[in-house]
């Protein structure tokens, strides 16, 4: 039984990370209370290492917008204006009931580098273009995520069965 209802958790959290909710960390406070509740199933090994995997998930995740933008030819400005705007965007959302964070990151990372690249008081004519660079860094740190979600799920459940 307690097996069915962690695969239950894992599997609710999972559908979590892409809409910006802390789904990941769901899956890992979830071993970590599997291990107390039924000792001697999840090793030491398991629960570092996907603590490991959930650190770097979200540094790839904070930072990959700000790569993205200056991969597409934008300024240090451009790389954190995304990375701030994505990450405002994401907290404050969009009102549009569940996808609302995911929709927020994206508007966000592309509006924090519009911004940032256009304060530069220079020509800014690539600045749409470096902005778009920045909302598919935020898409791909969005899959990243969830994929490193699913290889932590199931390192649980198979760890856990």
């Amino acid at each position: 039984m307690a097996l069915l209802i962690l695969a239950i958790v894992l599997v609710i959290s999972l559908l979590m990370i892409p809409l910006g909710l802390p789904g990941l960390w769901i899956i890992i406070a979830s071993a970590f209370a599997y291990k107390v509740l039924v000792p001697g199933t999840i090793g030491i090994f398991t629960l570092v290492g996907i603590v490991i995997l959930g650190i770097i998930a979200e540094v790839f995740e904070f930072t990959l917008a700000g790569q993205y933008a200056r991969k597409y030819g934008g300024s240090r400005r451009a790389s954190w204006g995304a990375i701030l705007g994505g990450t405002i965007g994401a907290i404050m959302g969009f009102p549009v009931p569940i996808i609302g964070p995911i929709i927020g990151g994206f508007a966000g990372a592309f509006a924090g580098a519009l911004l940032g690249e256009m304060s530069r008081g220079k020509e800014a004519g690539n600045a749409p273009r470096i902005a778009t660079g920045a909302m598919i860094g935020r898409a791909v740190a969005a899959a990243m995520k969830t994929g490193v979600g699913v290889v932590v799920a199931v390192w649980v459940f198979v760890a856990a069965f």
